[in-house]
């Protein structure tokens, strides 16, 4: 079984219909707290790793072989849990990072919470040294999108962001940060790759559940296909 740590229910049905398209017969738990992300942006994501820690071993009580991490604020906290945890704790935009690296060193991040800038930016020079990459990390916040997000207009949020990859320039890829942002990556007309988190960062955790023992630590490298 692979629990999945939300900030926000609205990612509930995303990944059970990515998990239902491509991994089917694997089970997901979803673990929602909103409060964690809150408490995050006020006070900074380690603000909330004893809590990231109490809910991943929760989550290990009830089963879980792997957790997903969706909440790209606290993926990096999620990450560092994984040994109170005592299995795979992984984050959803790693392996997004890690091909952003592949397509070229200009990497645009595009991000709706400005709590989400840094770590992304952080994570993809990471990935880029793990891969022995040159890397340029640009960040964008996407002007007024959050706000509509909060709201319930995930038609006016999404557009945002649409508009936001459709205008950007300099960059051999662009980053879409959030998952909340992901569907934007079906409208969007820039003339770079678009990516966005969801599909790939599910793969590796479907990966890991079905592949790693209880007991292993880490997070599997994200260029092994699921399923494996």
């Amino acid at each position: 079984m692979l629990a999945l740590l939300h900030t926000s229910a609205v990612h509930v049905p995303v990944f059970d219909a990515l998990r239902d398209a491509a991994h089917p017969g694997l089970e997901l738990r979803h673990h929602v707290d909103a409060g964690l992300l809150e408490r995050a942006r006020q006070d900074g994501p380690e603000a909330v790793a004893a809590s990231v820690a109490a809910v991943l071993t929760r989550a290990v009580s009830e089963g879980a072989r792997a957790v997903l991490c969706t909440c790209s604020t606290i993926g990096g906290v999620a990450e560092a849990a994984a040994a109170v945890a005592g299995v795979p704790v992984l984050r959803v935009d790693r392996p997004m990072a890690a091909a952003a690296v592949a397509v070229g060193p200009r990497v645009l991040v595009l991000a709706a919470l400005e709590s989400t800038l840094a770590p992304t930016a952080a994570l993809i020079e990471e990935e880029a040294q793990r891969a022995g990459r040159p890397v340029e990390v640009r960040t964008r916040l996407v002007d007024g999108a959050w706000p509509r997000f909060e709201a319930g207009d995930v038609e006016d949020y999404l557009r945002r962001v649409v508009e936001a990859a459709d205008s950007a320039t300099g960059a051999d890829v662009i980053v879409l940060a959030q998952a909340s942002m992901a569907p934007a990556r079906e409208s969007t007309t820039a003339r770079v790759p678009v990516l966005a988190s969801p599909a790939p960062g599910l793969a590796a955790g479907a990966h890991a559940a079905r592949r790693v023992r209880p007991g292993g630590l880490g997070h599997p490298d994200p260029g092994v296909p699921a399923g494996e």
